[in-house]
């Protein structure tokens, strides 16, 4: 079968993920399988030459793919991490192999102060920002919602929307007509699960964000959009969810299987190029088949 028709059911292993569990955040180290974030499938064709982006969770996961993606793309990528520090470094070497500028800037971003400097970081660094992807998040998988703490419902608006606010407002002085936004919902944006009820009603607030802020620097010249990926193998799915949950990750999705990293990095590719030059406030669903309406 030639590389561009594969069945898309049988691309990578539709079988029950083993039973394993990580503290949060989880390491790319302790995943098991690996995941596939595009290090030997991706290639790029200049569609980012000399741009310069800002990747919030870039060490792992999504993150990763995107960072690699861009590096090949042509892009100078910021890594924005919290403390997965070998993590981020591999993300790093893959970005200076592909001949990139890669900063590693470590913090927590729910600390407006933190996410300032993240932005002075990329000026000082780059000179200017023409991308930023905010794509870290937090969850916690509940089966009740007595068993969700106010501290944790705290952390995951915290963690995912409120560093959306702080990095946009910061950034703006500095993003020049064609520059854009790319934001990581999520399907529980339109499909939410009730044993993810904090981190739903997060994704719901990205999509909401995403749309104003679209219509709000229209007349900038800066997009802003969306993607909302489906069941993606990641470090936060065992460190978030229960050894049984993980098991069956991605079973329920017309795919029959979890999806991978590598697979939404072509979409934010196209978010971040010209090819999306008349996109603002969209999404694109990368969801294994689960309806988004």
């Amino acid at each position: 079968m030639s590389e561009t028709n594969q069945d898309p059911t049988k691309k990578y292993t539709n079988e029950e993920l083993p039973e394993q569990q990580q503290d949060i955040p989880g390491t790319e180290a302790e995943l098991e399988p690996k995941a596939d974030h595009g290090e030997t499938s991706y290639k790029g064709s200049g569609k980012l030459n000399g741009r310069k982006a800002i990747i919030t969770g870039g060490d792992s996961g999504i993150g990763r793919a995107v960072a690699i993606a861009f590096a090949r793309e042509g892009a100078d990528v910021l890594i924005s991490y919290l403390d997965e520090h070998e993590d981020a470094r591999e993300t790093a070497k893959y970005v200076e192999k592909a001949g990139r500028k890669a900063v590693l800037v470590s913090g927590d971003i729910r600390e407006e102060e933190h996410c300032q400097n993240i932005i002075d970081t990329a000026i000082s660094e780059f000179g200017e920002i023409n991308i930023l992807v905010n794509n870290a998040a937090f969850q916690m998988s509940r089966e009740s919602l007595q068993e969700v703490s106010t501290e944790e419902w705290d952390r995951t608006f915290k963690t995912n929307i409120y560093p959306m606010f702080y990095l946009c407002k910061k950034a703006e002085q500095h993003l020049k007509p064609g520059s854009t936004v790319i934001n990581t919902t999520s399907v529980n944006a339109y499909k939410p699960r009730p044993t993810l009820v904090a981190y739903a009603a997060t994704k719901g607030a990205i999509q909401n964000f995403t749309s104003s802020m679209a219509q709000l620097w229209a007349e900038k010249g800066i997009r802003v959009n969306c993607v909302a990926p489906g069941p993606i193998w990641t470090p936060l799915i065992p460190s978030t969810m229960s050894p049984e949950e993980v098991k069956s990750f991605g079973q329920d999705v017309p795919l029959k299987r979890a999806g991978q990293p590598a697979e939404l990095a072509a979409s934010y590719v196209l978010l971040a190029s010209e090819d999306s030059s008349y996109m603002t406030g969209a999404t694109i669903q990368v969801t294994g088949g689960s309806p988004t309406i």
